[in-house]
């Protein structure tokens, strides 16, 4: 029985042997067949991509949207770019071929191998960019020689194309590479170093809709690094276009007026806000940055003594001068300090304080109301409003108007200005506030600042019977099909706190500044189409006896002139800032002039002023 009980141990032993032999038999049968078929009928494929082959993936950069005017005119768009790159781990003999490389890019080899050394925290497989932008002539160069340049690829990138060169830098800005604190802050998802994004004005208000998404492709690429075949591709979502508000052929003029004087110029449509043109002299190129500025370039233009990169038209502050006349005309009549029938007499000066507040017509004006102290910009009359008014109040209507704190325009920087009032003072300088102050005020000196801007919407508002809108500078923005996605609507930002008869006797005395027979503004008359307006005169430093030809250029007075046309519906409003121009009349005006009359195609000229009145825009304020 137990010699049995062995038999069946051992048969079942022997039949767990064979079941296991027969199951490795067949693995390394099939380990074979599969070796078999690897090496000899796929073994040619295998070889060549496993010695002379890789599989990367490439960033497909988006088409950046395009930036167009109000009527579809092309500002900014896009072109394409030859960048040159090196991959090191197809290179081989790096020294060779950055060398060789050197030689064709015009750039010191130490300058290529420094690159090279600062991108070494990279995958040895990740490009590095060597040179952007660059000519045709080194393309074809390059292109020739690439069997002998391994690791060496030529990528086809857009790059941005500012039409205009220097026309409306200020509004339209320019780009610049991302830097690492922004790729790590998380504020640019699928961004990479090297891109680009908006560093100034527009292209960086409106990034979030110019930019796109990139795309990615799955490439096979050879030991040199050059691409075999595309294995698969994701497409890139391109930008969207942005319509500005601004119309290229006023904003084009505008530029031509201001050539050669250092100053800003605004147009807003009274109706809406819409900024028309909005220029500050003198400019720079955008065209500059789009490579990469040059570090002694962009040093000379911080050191530019007229600040090119300043956008004096919002960032500018300035001393309003008589154009703030419309904001005590409006105080004094709706705190009835004055009625439109209140006279004073000017004898040239008033004295206050022990010193004499001089008009700027030595001679005086006589007995004058307020239509016609607008109307010649008496400087006497609004003296005595400003006394009877206190800086308080005063300042209540000017900011109440929108002076004294930023407009909301959707550009980088903008300055609020300065309306001063007595807290002001004693939380500044710790010191009470002077009666004498206010006479100053009154008129647009002292203490008080503006910007360019901020006095245009003065003007508009004026103009078109008391409402004040938020400047726009972005109408629409469309998909590349030219489906709407975004609409501007106009954003009213308050009212002017004036009743209609006090805007109705503010609007006649500017209209008088530029139609009268003795308005200081007649410079600034077309034919066939009313133009109503105020001029000023800013003073740098303090006058004194015997004028001001005594002053060196740079502290000699900024002239200023703000207007509105067509009188009584309004589709235009200017102020133009001319730095050290010395008198509104005969340097802001004519520029304006020839503004209105551009964006409403008027006719020039108009009745010439009589003798008299040539001898009132020598001098007027």
């Amino acid at each position: 029985m137990e010699r049995y009980v062995n038999t069946l141990d051992s048969e079942w032993y022997k039949q767990r042997i064979v079941g296991v032999s027969i199951c490795a038999l067949v693995a390394f049968v099939a380990l074979f067949v599969r070796l078999i078929y690897l090496q000899v009928v796929l073994g040619e494929e295998y070889q060549r991509l496993s010695i002379n082959n890789s599989i990367r993936l490439q960033i497909v950069d988006p088409p950046r949207g395009l930036i167009l005017d109000r009527n579809g005119m092309k500002l900014a768009e896009n072109r394409p770019s030859f960048d040159v790159s090196f991959t090191p781990k197809d290179a081989g003999d790096t020294g060779r071929v950055l060398g060789d490389l050197s030689t064709h890019l015009e750039i010191p080899s130490d300058d290529l191998f420094g690159r090279v050394k600062n991108s070494k925290g990279l995958a040895a497989f990740k490009p590095v960019l060597l040179k952007q932008d660059i000519g045709r002539d080194v393309l074809a160069v390059v292109e020739a020689r690439k069997v002998d340049l391994p690791g060496v690829q030529v990528n086809v990138r857009l790059r941005r194309n500012y039409l205009y060169g220097t026309s409306a830098s200020h509004v339209i800005g320019y780009l610049g590479e991302i830097n690492t604190e922004e790729l790590k802050g998380g504020d640019f998802p699928g961004l990479r170093g090297g891109d680009y994004i908006g560093r100034f004005g527009v292209e960086r208000t409106y990034e979030a809709f110019l930019r796109g998404e990139p795309g990615g492709r799955q490439v096979e690429v050879n030991a040199n690094g050059q691409v075999m075949r595309v294995l698969s591709t994701v497409s890139a979502r391109p930008g969207q276009n942005i319509y500005l508000t601004l119309d290229r052929e006023l904003q084009h003029k505008t530029e031509e007026l201001l050539e050669g004087v250092v100053g800003a110029a605004v147009a807003v449509d009274p109706q809406n806000g819409h900024v028309l043109a909005l220029a500050s002299s003198p400019s720079f190129n955008q065209n500059s940055f789009v490579s990469g500025i040059a570090a002694d370039s962009w040093e000379s233009l911080l050191t530019n003594p007229f600040r090119p990169m300043e956008n004096k038209a919002i960032q500018g502050e300035y001393p309003p001068g008589s154009t703030f006349k419309i904001i005590t005309a409006i105080a004094g009549l709706e705190e009835k300090v004055i009625d439109e029938t209140t006279t004073f007499d000017c004898a040239g000066s008033l004295p206050f304080g022990g010193r004499d507040f001089r008009c700027w017509k030595k001679e005086g004006h006589g007995r004058v109301d307020v239509r016609r102290a607008l109307t010649e910009s008496c400087d006497v009359f609004f003296y005595r409003v400003g006394q009877r008014l206190g800086v308080d109040r005063l300042a209540w209507y000017a900011k109440a108007c929108g002076l004294g704190a930023r407009t909301g325009i959707a550009l980088d920087q903008e300055a609020r200005g300065l309306i001063p009032s007595s807290v002001w003072k004693k939380k500044r300088f710790g010191v009470p506030w002077q009666e004498g102050e206010t006479l100053s005020v009154a008129i647009g000196q002292g203490y008080d600042l503006t910007t360019p801007l901020q006095m245009a919407l003065v003007a508009a508002s004026v103009g078109n019977g008391g409402t004040r809108y938020r400047p726009l500078i972005l109408d629409r923005v469309e998909t590349m099909e030219g489906e709407v996605v975004h609409q501007n609507l106009p954003q009213v930002a308050g009212k002017i706190p004036a009743s209609p008869r006090t805007l109705s006797i503010v609007q006649q005395g500017l209209w008088g500044a530029v139609n009268g027979e003795r308005g200081t503004a007649s410079r600034a008359r077309l034919k066939d189409i009313e133009v109503a307006g105020k001029t000023g005169t800013s003073q740098v430093v303090g006058r004194k006896e015997g004028g001001d030809d005594y002053l060196p250029p740079h502290l000699r007075p900024h002239a200023w002139f703000v207007c509105y046309a067509p009188v009584g519906s309004p589709r235009i409003a200017v102020a133009v800032l001319i730095e050290n121009g010395e008198h509104g009349s005969s340097a802001a005006g004519p520029i304006a002039r020839e503004m209105v009359k551009t964006y409403l195609r008027a006719p020039a000229g108009g009745p010439k002023a009589a003798v008299e009145d040539v001898r009132v825009l020598a001098g007027s304020g």
